[in-house]
């Protein structure tokens, strides 16, 4: 069984011609049971959270601002979606798919959301497509649970995770982790515990040799009982917003290497989606349910 977490009010209604490819959220289930992936029976539908494990991430103020839709303009914008009482419902849920999926893990060695990877939201404000960090919030649920005591976080969508870096900065029981393009968005980068910053045009063999060398090395360093991985496919050369030179082939390599090592070394992963801005829909899709793929090939 592969658990998913997945509700509609993921594929969240935008203005024409808004840059976000929303759509995914739709197809991505619909491309999984079409081919025979996954069955009705892995996905699972999240609910509202109980706010205490947002509270446990982030500032007290800033989730009653987007709770009441008070959030200033200026900061609303960074954030690049329209607020509304939807979308902030809509952030909630992912929240608690990512919560729910890391109990799943631990019981099935993997579990993923469609949506999240929402690494850009800090302690107290969000930009870039993200709001509420999911994964922070997951990783600090596992902790405050005591469900588990050392986490990796690899973050490997093509920007960097600067609002997880923020988040843990402080916090020795989680080792952030980031691969990502050099030149690209955050322009000021924060600092995790591993930066990684690729010049543009990276190519596989470079991008491979990297996550196949540094991944055992921190798992043997950090001796982590559970890691989130971030999965973003805006590593492709065809991302609009990527800048880096991999293939939708070396993408797939990428997922069953973090996997892989996740099955050998029998750590628990939750798999949150990330980014994926490539021209085509279709191409964004195929990436995504590569992950699923890999996953299903190495645990069912």
């Amino acid at each position: 069984m592969l658990p998913i977490a997945f509700h509609p009010i993921y594929k969240h209604p935008l203005p024409e011609g808004h840059r976000f490819p929303m759509l995914k959220y739709e197809l991505l289930p619909q491309q999984l049971l079409h081919e025979g992936i996954v069955t009705e029976n892995d996905f699972f539908t999240p609910d509202i959270p109980d706010l205490k494990h947002i509270l446990a991430v982030h500032d007290k103020d800033y989730v009653e601002e987007l709770l009441t839709l008070t959030l200033d303009a200026r900061a609303a914008r960074k954030i690049g979606f329209p607020l509304s009482a939807e979308l902030i419902e809509r952030e909630l849920r992912i929240a608690e798919g990512t919560i729910s999926g890391c109990e799943k893990a631990l019981q099935t060695g993997i579990a993923f959301n469609i949506a999240g990877g929402t690494h850009h939201a800090y302690s107290n404000r969000g930009e870039a497509f993200c709001l509420l960090n999911d994964q922070a919030i997951g990783a600090q649920y596992l902790l405050d649970k005591k469900l588990a005591s050392k986490i990796l976080i690899i973050d490997l969508d093509v920007h960097q995770g600067n609002g997880t870096a923020e988040i843990f900065q402080n916090n020795p029981d989680v080792f952030t982790f980031s691969i990502h393009g050099k030149s690209n968005y955050p322009f000021k980068k924060e600092t995790s515990d591993l930066d990684i910053a690729l010049p543009d045009k990276t190519s596989d063999e470079e991008y491979l040799r990297i996550v196949n060398e540094i991944v055992p090395k921190l798992i043997a360093q950090e001796k982590p009982d559970f890691i989130f991985y971030l999965s973003g496919v805006d590593i492709l050369d065809s991302d609009k917003l990527g800048k880096l030179g991999c293939s939708i082939q070396g993408c797939k390599k990428r997922d069953e290497i973090i996997l892989s090592f996740c099955k050998k070394f029998e750590i628990p992963v939750q798999c949150s989606m990330g980014g994926g801005y490539s021209p085509e829909i279709k191409t964004i899709i195929e990436a995504h349910a590569n992950t699923y793929r890999i996953a299903k090939s190495l645990f069912t």
